[in-house]
């Protein structure tokens, strides 16, 4: 975001669309307290399949981290991230970040450029 550049690619699977990992924050619990850390399961999309994932606290107050063991489709900021335990809803938050793959281990000699730019 800082260089509000879009970058646009082929394939549903392509590694940029790919997280193993999200931040979130703005979290409500169904508890009224946020879970221990540990292993759940959690949705990032709407209809998505659970995934596996673990729990761990954010580098900062009120801040959440979900690692997943396989990478998860088109985790989007902005999104909601859901959290359960078996069928029990734990609660969620709002998807501050997505960690795919790097940049240049994605590309390898594709040069990335801003949509519009040839």
């Amino acid at each position: 975001m800082a260089s509000n550049t879009l970058y646009a690619v082929q394939g549903h699977d392509h590694p940029w669309l790919l997280s193993h990992e999200l931040v979130f924050d703005d979290t409500a619990w169904t508890a009224g307290v946020p879970p221990s850390a540990g292993n759940y399961a959690a949705k990032a999309r709407y209809r998505q399949q659970d995934a596996a994932c673990t729990l761990a606290a954010g580098d900062v107050a009120g801040q959440f981290r979900l690692r997943f063991a396989d990478a998860q489709w088109a985790v989007t900021p902005g999104q909601s991230a859901v959290l359960y335990q078996g069928e029990v809803c734990l609660g969620g938050g709002v998807i501050t970040t997505g960690a795919s793959a790097p940049v240049s281990a994605a590309v390898g000699s594709f040069s990335p450029r801003p949509v519009g730019t040839p």
